[in-house]
């Protein structure tokens, strides 16, 4: 036994005989084949879904020599598509991860706003100066001693710890007045763990993995994915010289487990009580061989179980999944070949518990903080009867790295209901009435010949072609050749198919219209009517949605983060934090959250409203709605403040400046020449207007001058000069 960082491993070097783990090998392989048989009836409902999907008719199905055609409807392969499309728009409509970090309402260990307020800093400074800090003063011999604590509020911003160490006035809460910045430490934290967990999910092809098996969740019911475990992964490198150095790093990785390879503890409805998990591997010798460079692993027991050839046994289902088929006189049949292996390894996983004496008997050391346990949690690699792999359950607590999903959920059965299943007796009578329709079209569109041959001369040939001429018998009397014209009723078998297209549109919850089938009628053939039938349609979608948030997403999220907080040492993710599926909320459109958003930014910006509103979340979500990179177009809060410093700063010299800039206008800038008066400026008013001179006599002062007019124009002086002119005459 090697103890590795308490990591309970078997040694390489306990040699190649692993006789002494026979009862560990048998135990794992009984609960392998009592999971196998329980899970025998899942495995027919599967094929038949499969068939469906593929348009393969199963060995139940038998045509005799009357039935002609034997076409196949693949109605089942649309809806099937369709409903995968749908899933994967809304799960992945912006091209990441449905997965958000945020904190907890009340979060422990991390403040979760904090605030300065530059303008009350200021006056608080006057008054701290005349009274003692709580803290006391360098030198009043009340200084903190190694080992204690201080439960200041520097202790707990969390990653804003050492930005805003050097801060002054920083008071917990969210700031009230306009000049006050608030901060948010814990929110922080929970976006630097949301940007690592999503930056892990990239380099691991998560989203890859995430369509597979919300396919394999549309067709077959159930969508598997494992993780996260640890594996090393190289980034390809190359020196200066031209050599090639890769760098290696260990990160978490997610992958897409098939449902055909999943075996579970038959007794379980739901992956949180599952006692055990095994999962079957096909592999050929390389890939074998491979997990010699991963940890753990024993490489001189790997290489014996390559020695001992391949053992992989071909399942009863794997022949109609590789389309292996024997055609007969009647049909196409699936065969069950048996054919026994073929080229490759057949090796088990297997996750879950075992009984502390089973460890024991196989002189497997146990770790004195598992002495008191019952059982125990491992992971164990078996192939050929031997033992690849055996560790103890690295993660804390204990889990099993497997997360399932049900397209429909079934309360009382781990796997659950697929789409194709649902359709099932729909697809199966449209199929049996196209045939119908079909082979009477063949009937009716043909003549039944009926020939009297006494009448006819003998030694004819009696095959029907245009222009056949055919010799009677000299004198025979009556009709030699009958045409006998069956009836078409392949339109009465037409309107029992559409009839069970509605059905399947009924059974299946997706209707046609939904995926841009033509030729809707009624309420569908307004805008307004399409829409509300859309919106209907989007609830059996959204129920999907749901089941993937609440069973595969979160789960999947909830293990990425405590894998985070188990391995990964930064402190600047560390905090009370939650994990939040965002697969429903993609059914909100971004165009139409974006107006939401906006609308309360413009309600929240009145001053009374403000101090309730969070301004950075909210610029945040309409730059999400919108596409764009958060972290590019917002500022962070330290970037914030200083914007907000500066701003105070321009506004503090713009209102100093501004008793000086209107003495310019008032001295400097006098357009019209007159010093700044208003004598002699503005327009003269018209005849007819009040202050205006009357003709025939002498000329009436204005009784009251217009605002900012004064003074005798030009066109005023000349006629006066022309009204004395004539009375001097």
């Amino acid at each position: 036994m090697v103890d590795k960082t308490n990591i309970v491993v078997l040694d390489d070097e306990a040699g190649l005989d692993d006789s002494s783990y026979y009862s560990l090998v048998s135990y794992i392989e009984s609960r392998y084949n009592r999971a196998q048989d329980r899970r025998s009836t899942d495995e027919d409902r599967w094929l038949r879904a499969y068939r469906n999907y593929r348009g393969l008719y199963g060995p139940d199905v038998k045509f005799t020599e009357a039935e002609k055609s034997r076409v196949f409807i693949k109605v089942t392969k649309t809806k099937v598509l369709a409903a995968y499309g749908q899933l994967i728009d809304v799960l992945l409509s912006q091209n990441r991860f449905p997965l958000s970090i945020e904190p907890t309402t009340l979060p422990e260990g991390v403040v979760d706003t904090a605030h300065v307020d530059p303008k009350q800093t200021e006056a608080e400074d006057m008054v701290e100066k005349q009274i003692e800090s709580i803290y006391g003063y360098p030198g009043d011999g009340r200084d903190l001693q190694p080992g204690d604590t201080s439960n200041s509020l520097q202790e707990r911003l969390g990653p804003l710890k050492e930005d805003l160490k050097d801060l002054e006035g920083l008071k917990e809460g969210p700031g009230v007045t306009p000049s006050a910045v608030t901060f948010h430490p814990a929110q922080e934290a929970a976006k630097k763990m949301e940007k690592k967990i999503k930056d892990q999910l990239e380099e691991s092809s998560a989203t890859k993995h995430l369509r597979h098996t919300c396919f394999e969740s549309v067709l077959f019911g159930t969508g598997i994915m494992k993780g996260p475990f640890a594996y090393d992964k190289e980034y390809a490198n190359w020196t200066d010289t031209g050599e090639y150095d890769p760098i290696i790093k260990t990160v978490p990785r997610v992958e897409h487990v098939s449902v055909w390879d999943f075996y579970p503890d038959p007794d379980a409805y739901n992956m949180e009580e599952c006692n055990y998990v095994i999962e079957r591997h096909r592999y050929t010798r390389s890939q074998l061989r491979e997990l010699k460079k991963r940890p753990y692993f024993r490489p001189s027991v790997i290489e014996e179980a390559v020695k001992e050839g391949e053992n992989y046994t071909r399942e009863w289902w794997e022949d109609d999944l590789n389309d292996n088929q024997i055609s007969s006189e009647f049909g196409s049949e699936n065969s069950v070949t048996g054919s026994g292996g073929v080229d490759r390894f057949e090796v088990l996983e297997f996750w879950g518990a075992i009984d502390r004496k089973v460890a024991e008997s196989q002189d497997i050391e146990i770790p004195k903080e598992y002495e008191d346990t019952d059982e125990l949690q491992i992971n164990c690699w078996i192939c050929n009867g031997k033992v690849l792999r055996f560790v103890i359950n690295p993660f804390t607590p204990a889990r099993i790295p497997y997360v399932a999903s049900p397209y429909e959920l079934n309360p009382y059965s781990f796997f659950g209901i697929g789409l194709a299943e649902n359709m099932d007796d729909t697809q199966t009578l449209m199929n049996g009435f196209m045939r119908m329709a079909v082979d009477n079209a063949v009937l009716s569109g043909n003549l039944l010949i009926e020939v009297d041959e006494t009448n006819l001369a003998p030694g004819q040939d009696l095959n029907v072609y245009p222009g056949k001429v055919f010799r009677r018998q000299g004198g025979a009397p009556g009709q030699a050749i009958f045409g006998t014209k069956f009836p078409n009723v392949s339109s009465e078998n037409m309107l029992l198919f559409d009839k069970a297209r509605v059905l399947a549109d009924e059974s299946s919850g997706l209707p046609s219209y939904s995926y841009g089938q033509t030729g809707v009628m009624g309420t569908g053939r307004t805008a307004s009517g399409i829409s509300m039938l859309m919106g209907a349609a989007s609830n059996s979608i959204r129920t999907v949605v749901k089941n993937i948030d609440d069973y595969l997403l979160r789960p999947l999220g909830e293990a990425l983060y405590a894998w985070n907080m188990q391995f990964d040492f930064d402190a600047e993710i560390k905090g009370d934090l939650e994990v939040k599926a965002r697969g429903t909320e993609s059914f909100m459109q971004n165009e139409v959250r974006s107006q939401r958003l906006i609308s309360f930014l413009q309600i929240a910006s009145n001053p009374v409203l403000a101090p309730f509103a969070k301004f950075p979340y909210i610029m945040r979500e309409i730059a999400a709605t919108m596409d764009l990179d958060m972290d590019k177009v917002t500022n962070n809060p330290e970037e914030a403040f200083r914007q907000a410093l500066l701003l105070q700063q321009m506004q503090k010299q713009a209102m100093e400046d501004a008793p000086a800039q209107q003495s310019q206008v008032a001295v400097g800038q006098d357009a019209m020449g007159t010093g700044g008066g208003t004598i002699g400026v503005g327009q003269a008013p018209v005849p007819g207007e009040e202050g205006a001179p009357t003709g025939g006599g002498p000329t009436q002062a204005p009784q009251q001058q217009p605002s900012g007019q004064g003074g005798i124009t030009e066109q005023q002086l000349i006629q006066m000069l022309q009204q004395n002119q004539a009375g001097s005459a």
